[in-house]
Formats: structure tokens, sequence, C-alpha cells
């Protein structure tokens, strides 16, 4: 399923590679309304996935960003 996902980085990340996530968000039509955020190393994109709703994505965004 993640070969099928529009993947990106933070802008923050640097054009050297090193260690990067990449997220994907799956929505479902026809609202868009994120169901599924899908995270991986941008080193082995052929690797699992984790796959977070939006609600602990949200509170995972807000601490990291609170520091």
């Amino acid at each position: 399923m993640s070969t099928d996902l529009n993947w990106f980085k933070s802008s923050y990340s640097g054009s050297q590679g090193g260690e990067c996530l990449e997220i994907a968000i799956a929505q479902t039509a026809p609202a868009a309304i994120p169901t599924t955020i899908h995270v991986r190393d941008s080193k082995t994109p052929a690797a699992p996935t984790l796959r977070v709703t939006p609600a602990p994505w949200t509170a995972f965004l807000a601490h990291v960003t609170a520091s």
C-alpha cells in the first residue's frame, strides 16, 4: 500500500540525506479527510512503515514542537 502514497520530507531536512523521516497522508474521498499518517525512514524507503491515526500524530507533533 505504501508504494501508492505521495511521500514528502520536512523543508528543514538537508539535501545531503542523513537521518530524515518521510510522511505520507492517506485520505478518504470525497471529503479528503486524513485517515492514516504513514511514516518511514528516508534511507530505507522499502522497509516497513509506521502507521498512525491523526490524533496521536497531532499529539506527537505538539510535543516535539513545544521543545
